[in-house]
């Protein structure tokens, strides 16, 4: 398609003002016609949300676009070259607004409705040119969620649908075709059939609401946020394929498990269907190669709830606490203080990935820095040293980047003491990749004793004194770390006094 720069919405409700956010946030411009009096207010509201998620979402310059509001629907599509239609479900309302958008649109103009599961052919009976209009069904929050179900009537021009795909696929969404027209299109289909087994659920004293939700936020929700339902069942099924699925769990669709008992027969020939279509999709990946993808999309979705503190991710939260717990329950024991201390292991998240799918560098300094507290708790610097009023503050900082690091790779920390006094703390870390042993950065700190009331510099007390003096006695006679005393810039071979 030729470049989009003006794109009327009409209706500025939950979905109206979602394509506002997404839209904006790709630099386009936007006239929204809403008679609701609180639409201004609502929009930008959700203008607030989409940056602010966006900003979150990609490291990659954007210009925003600028959004205004128009008195009337042919005000709002005079110059529009797409016009998406997201008012309330009401088949009359949309055939309304469609024939007036189509009086007042130029006539080149691509018209979309964000309806939910009204059949395209029935809403473009009231436009004078029905070939330019399709269905483009969002998901909520559309600033986020990628999908739009694209869904041509009957009347629709085939090139309306490629003209659509394009649209929507250029403003970052997966546009999924429906081959052909049907009540509640696909995803929402599925959705309801869920929607009505949980109802009953509840009505029946199974469960409660928030328990429906766990059972599945907890569990299949995480897997089908990456693999969807037939990939799923294709690896439940082990070393076999969807066949050899089919011929263990199909009976079981027979049995008494939900109120929607209605399903297709297994017939030899919808067996090969399934079959065919399953191993397409696979890819030629074996049910090993599969789970692996799988548990690396699952690890990255857990530690992405995890950053947040939510739901699944609450729980590998909680559960990673305790395992800090049990590992530093006996921190100064058991570890020989006469090499370099592994005390920090981590791995490398997808959000820390910048666009060359590489770790950013302020992650560099976040693993460097949680390194540091690891270290400063194996010496008896914890909960109740800082409720004494006393910490230790890093005051200097070399980071040297050796190598990429990679999403989902894991990451070991060894520290070096290189010096220490009753005020002062000097040390080295290496970030290496742990199966191979590949240095991927150092990084040397120097730390300052303070009084946190006074705010000034004092000498460190017990049990802190004595332990990082034991450690600094240990590591005197270690060879000094290859680039420990570097300063930027400077050529190797070069190496500079050691700091005092």
């Amino acid at each position: 398609m030729d470049e989009v720069t003006r794109v009327a919405l009409i209706g500025g409700g939950v979905i109206g003002g979602g394509w506002a956010g997404r839209l904006v946030e790709n630099g386009i411009d936007v006239v929204v016609h809403d008679p609701h009096p609180e639409a201004p207010r609502r929009v930008q509201e959700m203008l607030d949300n989409a940056e602010r998620a966006w900003a979150r979402l990609t490291l990659a310059p954007r210009r925003r676009g600028a959004v205004r509001f128009a008195g009337s629907v042919a005000e709002a599509v005079e110059a529009a070259q797409i016009v998406q239609e997201s008012a309330p479900e009401d088949e009359g309302l949309k055939g309304r607004l469609l024939a007036e958008i189509d009086s007042n649109a130029p006539s080149d103009a691509l018209v979309c409705s964000s309806t939910s599961g009204l059949l395209p052919s029935r809403l473009q009976e009231s436009m004078a040119r029905p070939g330019r209009f399709v269905v483009g069904h969002p998901f909520n929050p559309v600033y986020l969620l990628p999908l739009v179900e694209v869904v041509a009537g009957g009347r629709t021009d085939g090139e309306t649908v490629e003209r659509a795909c394009a649209w929507y696929a250029s403003i970052g969404m997966k546009p999924l075709r429906v081959r052909r027209e049907i009540d509640g299109f696909i995803s929402d289909r599925l959705l309801e059939a869920l929607w009505r087994e949980a109802l009953w659920l509840v009505h029946d004293g199974v469960a409660t609401t928030a328990e429906v939700d766990d059972a599945i936020l907890y569990g299949p929700g995480l897997r089908w946020a990456q693999m969807g339902t037939f990939l799923t069942y294709r690896i439940a099924g082990g070393e076999g394929d969807m066949r050899h699925f089919l011929s263990q769990f199909g009976p079981t669709l027979q049995w008494p498990w939900t109120r929607l008992t209605d399903v297709p027969d297994l017939s030899a020939d919808f067996l090969d269907d399934l079959a065919s279509q399953s191993d397409e999709q696979a890819g030629g990946l074996s049910v090993r190669e599969l789970e692996r993808r799988r548990d690396d999309n699952l690890v990255a979705i857990l530690q992405a709830l995890r950053s947040q503190d939510y739901a699944a991710g609450a729980v590998v939260r909680a559960h990673e606490a305790l395992l800090f717990d049990a590992a530093h329950a006996h921190d100064g024991e058991e570890v020989d203080e006469s090499q370099p201390l592994r005390l920090y292991e981590a791995a490398v998240r997808p959000e820390w990935v910048d666009y060359n799918g590489h770790m950013t560098e302020s992650r560099y300094l976040e693993v460097l820095g949680n390194a540091t507290d690891a270290f400063l708790r194996h010496v008896g610097l914890d909960a109740d040293y800082l409720a004494g009023g006393h910490s230790a503050y890093t005051v200097e900082t070399h980071i040297r980047h050796l190598a990429e690091a990679h999403a989902n790779e894991p990451l070991a920390v060894e520290t070096q003491v290189l010096d220490a006094d009753e005020k002062r703390l000097h040390v080295f870390h290496t970030v290496s990749q742990p199966q191979t042993g590949a240095a991927l950065a150092t990084g040397e700190h120097l730390l300052l004793h303070v009084d946190t009331e006074a705010g000034r510099v004092t000498p460190m007390v017990e049990p802190l004194a004595g332990r990082v003096a034991a450690v600094a006695r240990a590591h005197a006679p270690l060879p000094r770390p290859a680039g420990a005393g570097r300063h930027v810039g400077q050529r190797s071979g070069i190496v500079s006094s050691r700091p005092t």
